[in-house]
Order: C-alpha cells, then structure tokens, then sequence
C-alpha cells in the first residue's frame, strides 16, 4: 500500500502540475505584454519572426522624450539607442552564431531575468532605437496586460488536454490505488476476521483495517511527493520538446498538495472499508473458503448510452452526413467517452464471466477449463489484474484522435509545406545551402515583373522561374511542361489574368541592375496548385537557364518545398536558421506559434501516455500479485491432487490472458469509435484514423505478451501447510 501509493502520488502530483506549469509560463507572457498608451517619452514597435522552429520576439524602444519610462519585468531600464537586453537563450545563440547578431542590432547590455521570460528557452530582445528607424511606431503606454496574451497553448485546446490527460492518466491511477488498497486488504483479511471471531465488533474491526490503511497510504503519499519534487528538479534542467520551464513553476501549489496527501489516503480508506466488510460481517466465509456472489451486471448498462452516442456519430458520417458543430456535440461526446470508459471497467467483471462459463462448457482441455471455472467463479480477480491495462489501449486511441485533430488545425492539409524568403537576403552560397537542406524537395523563385515608376498603370505578370522538376514538386498536378522553354500558365482553379494574353511582352528586372525581356507565349502548362501556396497565381514560367549565372529576379522571393508532416517542417526551418539566422521565413499557410503549440501539446500527451503506462504496468504487477496470494491455497490443493507444475502454469496464463483479450479487444473497438466521434464532431477532413488501428493492435499483442510471461513466475509448487490446514 505504502509503495503503491507513493508511486501514484507521484504520477498523480505530475498530472496536476501541468496546469500550474502552463498558467505560470502564461502569467510572466502576460506581466511583459507591451500596452499601448499616450507616452510621449517612448515609442516602440514588436516584431515576431521565426528563429528555426521557435518563435522569436523583438521589441523595439525609441526613446522620444527625457521623461522616465518604467521597465519591463526582469529588466533594470530601458536600453538606450545602440544597446539591447536578451534572454538568457537568445544570448547564447548570439555568443555561439555571429551570423545571428543581425537579429539584435546594438550592443547587449544585459540579459532578462525570470520575471520577464516564459520560460528558460523563451527568445525574446529588448533593443533600444531611433524612433525614426521605426517603421510603425506607437506610442508606449506600460508593461503587463490585463488579459492573457501569447498563451502557450490555446485556452480551448488546453481544456481538450485536461480531459484527454485525465483520462489517459487520472482514471488508471484510481483504479491502481483501488488495486493496492485490496491488495493490502487481502493480505490482512483473515488476521481481521481472527479479531472479529474473538470477540471484537464491526466497527472497530473496520476502523483497525481503515487506521492499518490509511497510515500506510499516508506515508507512500509523503514518500511519492518528495520523490515528484526530486523529479521535478531533474526535468526542469532537461525539459520537454517545445515547453521548457523554471524549478519553481513545478513545485506543488498548496491544493494539489492537499489533494495527493489527503485525496490518497481518502480513496484507500474507502477501498479499504468494502475490502475489510466481508472479514468483518462474514469472519467464517474468510477463514474457510466460501462461495463468492456473481458479479453485478448494472455496469454493463454504461456501455449501453456511451456506445450509442458515438455509434451514432459514427453512422451519420459512415450515411454522408456531417454532424460536427453545435454546443450539444462539446457535452455529447466527453461524457459519452466517460460513461464508455466507465462501463470497459464495470461491465468487464460479467462479461468475462459469462464468456468463461461457455467456454468451460463446451472445452475438452483439463488446463482451460480449470481456468475458465476459476474465472467464471470469481471475475473480480481477472478485472483487478486487466483494468488498467484495458483503459490505458483506450486512451491511447483517445489521444491519437486528439493529435489528429490538432495536426488538422495547426497545419495544412496539404501534402507539401511551402517557405518564403527575400531572394535580396541570401547569398548565393546561402542560396545553394538552403536548397541543398535535408527535407528540402525542390526551390524556385517568384517576382513581378518591372514598371519604372509606381505611377504609371501599366500590366505586370507575375512569374515563376524553375524546371519542370521543381514546378511538379510543388504543384499537384502539372501538364504539358517543356525544359528550357518560356511557357504561360495556366490553372483551371485560379481567376484569369487579363494581362497575360499571348504575344504580350513584359520586362523584369535582374539583380545586377540589367534588364530580362519575356514575351507570353501560345504554349502552355497545366497546373493545378495547392492552396494557399506561392505557386498559386503567376501567369509565366521562366526557366533558369534564362537567368545569367549568379543572378535572380529583383524582388524575387526564394521559395522551399517539404512534405508538411511537423517534424520535417522543423527541420526544416532549424536549417534555415542556421544557415540564413537573419533572414525573414515565412511558412506559408502557418503560424510558427501553432508549430510551436503542437509540439508542446504532443510532449505534453507523451508525457500522460508514458504516466499512463507506468500506472497501467504497476496496477498489472500489484494484481497480478494479487491473485497469486488469493489462489495459494488452490495452487497447493491442485499440486496434491497431482496437477504438474506445466498445468498450473498454463491455467494460470490463460487465467490472465483471456480475460485481458476479452478487455483489448473491447478497448481497441471502444476507443476507435470515440475517436472517430471526437475526430466527426471536431469539423477536420479526417473522420477514421485507419491508420492508428495496427498501431493499437500491435500495442495490445505485446500487452498479452508481457502479460502471459509475468504471470509464469506466481506459480510455486511449494505446499504451505498453513493453506491444506484451512482449506
């Protein structure tokens, strides 16, 4: 009980830390928000940029007025002109890459303390200005909003976490702590029942148990608190991909710390009440073994309402119908994964007994039905041992459909990931490297075409200048293309240009100052663009071997193309940074802050997943143990009558085996179909996660597996005379 509890209080307390860690990281964004106001002593003017992956903020502060002007939280003052104050991390980045300095334009003076950081990897610069270098200057008014600001995952999203990470996480830990609390019951139920035979009456029998019980949970929650706070230490000096946090902002508040220390010992206490009841009302039925009552079947009814909630969200889409949007699917489909979870647990203990009893009936093997007797006998035992597991493959389907749905809204949908540049700010070494970039499919460029002044209304055509190759890699389709040939485009998806008509000339401007004239031609290609793209529009392909060597249109924007799967889009970019720091990347049909969102919430639900398993495992072994000391006494019986040690070892991993199949292969149907109902209900372009079923069916076998292999060594053959004596 101790040690079960002390592993779960640490789980537990990690759980309920996340949020903590968020708001806090949240609270300091906040504090340095810049507002705007009626200074007249200061102007300033924010820029957000992508540094490789991470976003990257810069606040600019010109300085119009000799009046004071209050600094920022983890600042001392505002830098003057020339001079600028860093985050610890971009600081590095500056010592460590010269090329970067172009970011932070000065010297640095200093760097921002916690107060005024998100977190230790935040990037963020304080540079102090002319106010007339400012391109949109306002004035600065103060530091700190009143409304939360640059969140770092989205208030809805984070609500989406907290469900998916109590189910992943909270709902496994009550069932381990159950586990432990009866396990630690069993051990002393016949110690209690000698009490209770020898005189002593049901409520000091219960309150001897609940005192035995609740000391014990007591002290594991002490021991798995210190041992989260050890923890906590250790991985805030690591961190998670993409969230990164100070020692101090995983440390405890007040009320989660009440709730490990006192909601532990509250819920062993309980358990341990319905585990020491039958010692105490029925001391005899322990001493001697006696006949246990059937399992109730009213937990089965959960399944009935939670299967037909997103059964049926399923059947509207499987018809064509779209039921995703209104408020009634945001409280339909969680509380019909909950009532389905719910009834996995309850309704496992019935089914597993009815299924036992007709396979004992029709089996001809000694082995199995010695198994499926003692299971139809008492299922309880199976759903100690198999629970956990079983809910841990359902919220792992719960929170492959979560990932699904926030991948549909952070990114696009299509298959290829575009990057935009300023051609002017790369060198042509850069140019080569970065097109030369691990991920990196194909790169072209795109410019308008030259007017000599802005005032006159003349036609302009917007080009494209690559090979055939690269056109197709960033199109979808692309039909009737020639290498080396001027070609017009066109795409049935995009309006018309007017103003490229055959046999009209255009003129374009090349980087060295001279002139590039095209002409539109009667020929042709096809394309059909993804959308939003930077291919999207132009009216003329131009190949490159029209440009003289080492030249490129003026204007012109360097444009890369990858698959769009998150991963090689932050490969990506973390190139791009290193081999261009000061250039300006557009990720075209992104926001880096929801690139950087999702990384954060898949590091989070990795880490409830990882939570998950620990408690799932734990719960395994605890019941597992479990068993082995309710079944000593049948063990030894069995070995008298001359059972070989072969045979009991087999009934004892069918004894675990069928039952954690029956529970899998429930949770594997149950939480595919949550996950469809969530991914429906959520609007995406994705409703079945086909994908996602070979991967839980692989986790599931493996599950078996381990199980069947763990459950070899609770068999001994070793008779105990004190069992032969009781039984």
């Amino acid at each position: 009980m101790a040690l079960g509890s002390a592993l779960g209080v640490a789980c537990l307390a990690a759980a309920l830390t996340i949020p903590t860690i968020i708001a806090a990281h949240d609270a300091r964004v906040t504090s340095r928000a810049v507002v705007p106001g009626a200074s007249k002593n200061a102007v300033y003017q924010e820029f957000l940029d992508p540094y490789g992956s991470q976003p990257l903020r810069r606040v600019f502060i010109g300085r119009t007025g000799v009046g004071p002007v209050p600094p920022p939280p983890g600042v001392e003052a505002i830098p003057q002109a020339g001079e600028a104050v860093v985050s610890p991390k971009l600081g590095e980045i500056l010592a460590a890459n010269p090329r970067a300095a172009g970011l932070v334009p000065g010297r640095v003076i200093g760097t921002i303390g916690r107060a005024g950081l998100g977190g230790p990897d935040d990037l963020f610069a304080y540079i102090g200005t002319d106010p007339k270098s400012l391109s949109a200057p306002a004035p600065l008014g103060r530091f700190g909003s009143k409304y939360t600001q640059h969140e770092v995952i989205d208030p809805s999203t984070l609500d989406i976490l907290r469900f998916t990470l109590g189910c992943i996480v909270l709902l496994p830990l009550v069932i381990f702590l159950s586990v432990c609390a009866r396990l630690s019951g069993e051990s002393r139920a016949r110690r209690l029942a000698a009490l209770r035979l020898v005189g002593l009456s049901v409520k000091d029998t219960l309150r001897v148990n609940a005192g035995e019980t609740v000391v014990a949970s007591g002290a594991g929650a002490v021991i798995g608190l210190i041992g989260y706070l050890g923890i906590n230490e250790i991985m805030a000096r690591i961190g998670l991909p993409g969230l990164h946090w100070f020692p101090a902002d995983g440390r405890p508040e007040g009320a989660t710390i009440a709730v490990c220390l006192l909601g532990c010992p509250a819920l062993a206490w309980v358990v341990g009440q319905f585990s020491a009841r039958r010692a105490a009302q029925s001391p005899i039925s322990v001493r001697r073994t006696g006949e246990r009552r059937p399992p109730k079947k009213h937990g089965t009814l959960l399944l009935v309402p939670g299967l037909g909630i997103i059964g049926g969200y399923c059947l509207l889409s499987a018809m064509g119908r779209d039921p995703s949007g209104g408020s009634g699917s945001a409280v339909l489909v969680p509380g019909a994964v909950l009532m389905t979870g719910a009834g996995l647990v309850f309704g496992l203990a019935p089914i597993t007994s009815w299924l036992s009893g007709r396979l004992a009936a029709s089996s001809t093997s000694l082995p199995l039905s010695l198994a499926m007797r003692r299971t139809e006998v008492d299922p309880g035992s199976a759903l100690r041992v198999v629970t956990g597991l079983v809910l841990m493959v359902f919220g792992a389907s719960l929170t492959q459909g979560v990932l699904i749905e926030l991948d549909q809204v952070t990114r696009r949908t299509a298959p290829v990931q575009e990057y935009s540049l300023s051609a002017s700010q790369l060198s042509t070494r850069q140019h080569s490297q970065i097109a030369g970039l691990s991920g990196v499919l194909a790169h072209g460029l795109t410019a308008d075409s030259w007017v000599p002044t802005m005032e006159q209304e003349l036609p302009r055509i917007r080009s494209i200048v690559a090979t055939c190759a690269q056109l197709a890699a960033f199109t979808e389709t692309a039909q009737g293309c020639i290498d080396n040939r001027v070609l017009r485009i066109e795409d049935p998806t995009f309006p018309l240009d007017e103003d490229a008509l055959p046999g009209s000339n255009f003129t374009f401007l090349l980087s060295d100052g001279r002139k590039l004239k095209a002409s539109v031609p009667h020929d042709a290609v096809t394309v059909r663009a993804y959308q939003p793209s930077e291919f999207a529009g132009p009216s003329l392909l131009i190949p490159p071997s029209f440009l003289p060597q080492g030249t490129y249109l003026s204007g012109a924007r360097f444009v890369l193309v990858s698959s769009s799967d998150a991963p090689t889009v932050r490969e990506v970019l973390d190139g791009i940074g290193a081999v261009a720091p000061t250039a300006s990347v557009e990720p075209v049909g992104i926001v880096i802050d929801s690139l950087a969102q999702l990384t954060v919430i898949r590091s989070l639900l990795v880490v409830g997943m990882v939570l998950g398993l620990v408690i799932g495992v734990a719960a395994f072994v605890v019941s597992v143990a479990d068993r082995a000391m309710e079944r000593r006494g049948q063990v030894a019986a069995l070995v008298l009558l001359g059972a070989r040690a072969g045979t009991l070892r087999v009934v004892q991993v069918v004894q675990v085996v069928v039952p954690l199949a029956v529970g899998l292969g429930a949770a594997i149907v149950a939480g595919w179909l949550a996950e469809s109902s969530y991914l429906i209900t959520g609007g995406g372009a994705v409703h079945w996660d086909w994908d996602g079923l070979p991967l839980l069916f692989a986790c599931a076998v493996g599950v078996m597996l381990a199980a069947a292999v763990a459950s070899l060594p609770m068999v001994r053959r070793h008779v105990d005379p004190e069992h032969i004596r009781r039984d």
